[in-house]
């Protein structure tokens, strides 16, 4: 008998973003049939390039502020209903401006008025209905988590994880095994349980299941059940790689005998470098004359200062950055950064909140230690620390480190070897799934966060 049928988060977006779509589709399509006076122009081109624009620009909003991001657990309903009528009103009123500076055309006042005021509205009309209708459909997977004696140290924080904290996971574990090397015929019921969904294995070998739950979990995939390891969980759910978990092998990690032809890959990288060195560079160039003078006045001391970092393969080299601290910032010794450092001057505030002290970095990538994108440098004494922390810390400098990347994007900013171990995280994950797609969402999520002054 087949298990009941339970919507993916993937699924859940769909249906989310078809129905904003098309909602979304019909506004745009009574702006331009009726709010827009074309003044006896030939309408149909500029229709259909407006429509266009206005799909294009509903993209860029759902993704700076991200609209589908279902894992993230709203506050209150009333906070997410005025999140998401903010938003489209924003939409509504960009999409009058966009139209007003690039065709200068009139508009009809009152079909105008319906457009601002309905458009938000029946997004947010829709977005109560998807709550309500998923109150009643199956949402959260009921897990049985498998695990061992060396992954036991870790369980209260690995089902922490799986049940999702900020994150909305949709998996909630219902029960646990401790698998071992003996028999128990008693808990036999429970791996065939109706009221189990999914299984999530975390064991360090997969070859020490015993006939009676190989049997079980065949069972289970055969009706219709989720079986999966924690770390293509762990994966999957939080975009990162869970380097505490104690699974077989550095190969389920970061699969790194899987020998991928990657010239797309190599030929984009070179593109991305060049297009944003030109960018940043040009950047650079003109912000220094400001900095010069801001620091003179606001910052006294030297304008770069310099330091040592751990690039590709382990090596050295020199980076360069505008200084945002006090002169001898480590006169007492090497320490990590802080998000609110008494040592940070602050001008030095004003560069680190626009991300200007890390334009001159642009040298390093010039002379080839850096890539734009790629795991953050870091300095050998702190590398050398994470390495008796992690056996994993390493093998981030297979690639060569960047100005910005995933664990910037994805994480807070770090502040102890905490943050640097959860942080790698990230980086592994970048490492293992490195791709246009994914260098093209650090790049617009790095340019959000310096226009919004987020932390990252």
């Amino acid at each position: 008998m087949a298990t009941k049928s339970i919507l993916n988060t993937l699924e859940r977006k769909s249906i989310l973003f078809i129905g904003d779509l098309t909602l979304i589709g019909i506004s745009l399509r009574n702006f331009v049939l009726r709010a827009v006076d074309y003044q006896d122009q030939e309408p149909f081109l500029f229709q259909v390039a407006i429509f266009g624009i206005g799909i294009l620009n509903y993209f860029v909003l759902a993704y700076i502020f991200e609209l589908y991001n279902l894992e993230k657990v709203p506050k209150s309903t009333t906070s997410s209903i005025i999140r998401i009528f903010t938003i489209v009103s924003l939409f509504a009123i960009s999409m009058i401006v966009i139209t007003t500076f690039f065709f200068d055309f009139a508009y009809w006042r009152i079909s105008l008025i319906i457009f601002i005021i309905f458009c938000p509205i029946q997004l947010v009309l829709w977005r109560l209905l998807f709550n309500y209708v998923f109150k009643f459909v199956p949402t959260i997977r009921k897990v049985l988590y498998i695990y061992d004696q060396t992954t036991k140290d870790t369980l209260r924080k690995n089902i922490d994880h799986i049940n999702g904290d900020e994150n909305e996971t949709y998996y909630k574990v219902a029960s646990t095994y401790l698998n071992t090397d003996e028999e128990d015929l008693s808990q036999k019921e429970e791996f065939l349980s109706k009221n189990i969904d999914s299984w999530i294995i975390n064991t360090r070998s997969y070859n020490h299941f015993s006939n009676r739950m190989e049997n079980a979990l065949v069972d289970s995939l055969l009706t219709g059940k989720e079986v999966l390891t924690y770390t293509s969980f762990y994966e999957t759910t939080y975009e990162a790689l869970p380097i505490d978990s104690h699974n077989d092998s550095l190969y389920e990690i970061l699969q790194l005998s899987n020998s991928k032809i990657r010239y797309l890959q190599s030929i984009s990288n070179f593109s991305f470098n060049i297009l944003l060195t030109l960018i940043s560079g040009t950047a650079f160039l003109i912000s220094i004359p400001f900095v010069v003078v801001l620091n003179f006045f606001f910052n006294p001391g030297p304008l770069f200062y310099t330091q040592l970092r751990v690039g590709k393969h382990g090596k050295e080299y020199k980076v360069f950055k505008f200084r945002s601290m006090v002169v001898d910032a480590e006169k007492k010794g090497a320490i990590m950064a802080t998000k609110n450092d008494a040592r940070i001057t602050k001008f030095g505030k004003v560069l680190r909140k626009f991300r200007i002290d890390e334009l001159p970095q642009i040298l390093s990538v010039i002379r080839g230690d850096m890539s734009f994108i790629g795991p953050r440098p870091e300095r050998k004494i702190f590398v050398d620390k994470l390495n008796e922390v992690t056996p994993f810390y390493n093998v981030r400098h297979l690639v060569k480190p960047g100005i910005t990347g995933w664990a910037q994007v994805k994480y807070k900013y770090g502040e102890n070897l905490d943050d640097s171990i959860r942080k790698l995280e990230y980086d592994l994950y970048y490492i293992k799934n490195k791709s246009i797609v994914l260098d093209l969402r650090i790049i617009f999520k790095t340019l959000t966060t310096i226009l919004f002054s987020r932390g990252i």
